[in-house]
C-alpha cells in the first residue's frame, strides 16, 4: 500500500527522533510525491549526514533533498589548519586508504578531497574517515576511481551474479546494462536500502568507473 505524503512525513519524523545522534526538534520535514526535504540547523556535519541517511532508510522515500545548515557551537569551531591536520591523520591511519594519493583542501571548515584510487571502497573509506571530525561544515569528494579495462559483457555477468547472491535483493526485478565502464541499473526495488545494496554490487565489479541508478522504489 502506497503511503500518503502526510504518513511518510510522520514516519520520517519518527525515524529522526529514534536516531540518538540527531536532534530532531531542530529539523523541518516536508514531503511531496515521496520526495523528502530536510531544513533547519544541526550542530555538526556528522549530524547533517546522519539525518539525511535516516530519512533515506524510511520505506516509501524516493529521494531526499538536504538543505540542513551546520551551525557549529563555539566549542567545536576549529581553524582550517587544525582541521586539515586532523583530516590528513584520519586518512593516514586508515589501512584501506592510499593517503598519499589523496589531496586535501579546507576552506571555512569545508573539506574537499581530490585524487584517484583503484577501488570504490577506498573512496568510501576516505569519505567515511573524515565525516565525523570536529569542526567540519561540509565535505565535497572529488575522488575518482581508476579501474582496469574489462569487457562490458564480463562486467554485466559479474554484477548479475552478485545481485543473485545478495539476500537483500530481488535480482529478477533489476536490469543491468553496461556501456564501456558505465553500469546502468533499471527496474524496481522495495526500499532505499535495497537500492543502495544494488549500487554497492555494481560498484564492486572490476572495470566499473560509473554507476547510473534508475531504480524505482516500489510502494
Amino acid at each position: 500500500m502506497k503511503k500518503s505524503d502526510s504518513q511518510l512525513q510522520e514516519d520520517v519524523l519518527q525515524e529522526l527522533t529514534y536516531e540518538p545522534s540527531i536532534s530532531a526538534s531542530q529539523i523541518g520535514i516536508t514531503v511531496k510525491d515521496g520526495i523528502v526535504g530536510l531544513t533547519g540547523n544541526v550542530q555538526s556535519y556528522a549530524e547533517k549526514y546522519a539525518a539525511a541517511h535516516a530519512a533515506e532508510r524510511v520505506a516509501g522515500v524516493k529521494a531526499v533533498t538536504d538543505e540542513l545548515k551546520v551551525d557549529l557551537p563555539a566549542f567545536h569551531v576549529r581553524d582550517d589548519q587544525d582541521i586539515a591536520k586532523a583530516v590528513l591523520d584520519a586518512l593516514k591511519w586508515n589501512v584501506w586508504i592510499p593517503a598519499d594519493r589523496i589531496k586535501v583542501k579546507v576552506a571555512d571548515g569545508w573539506i574537499t578531497l581530490e585524487g584517484e584510487v583503484d577501488h570504490k571502497y577506498q573512496k568510501n573509506a576516505a569519505e567515511d574517515a573524515v565525516r565525523n571530525l570536529t569542526g567540519l561544515t561540509g565535505v565535497t569528494s572529488l575522488i575518482t576511481v581508476k579501474r582496469p579495462a574489462v569487457s562490458p559483457s564480463e562486467v554485466k555477468t559479474t554484477i548479475e551474479q552478485a545481485l543473485r547472491r545478495a539476500a537483500e535483493i530481488d535480482a529478477d526485478k533489476i536490469d543491468v546494462s553496461v556501456e564501456k565502464d558505465k553500469v546502468i541499473l533499471n527496474g524496481k526495488v522495495s526500499s532505499w536500502a535495497e537500492r543502495g545494496e544494488a549500487e554497492r554490487a555494481a560498484w564492486s565489479a572490476p572495470g566499473v568507473n560509473e554507476v547510473v541508478d534508475y531504480l524505482d522504489i516500489a510502494a
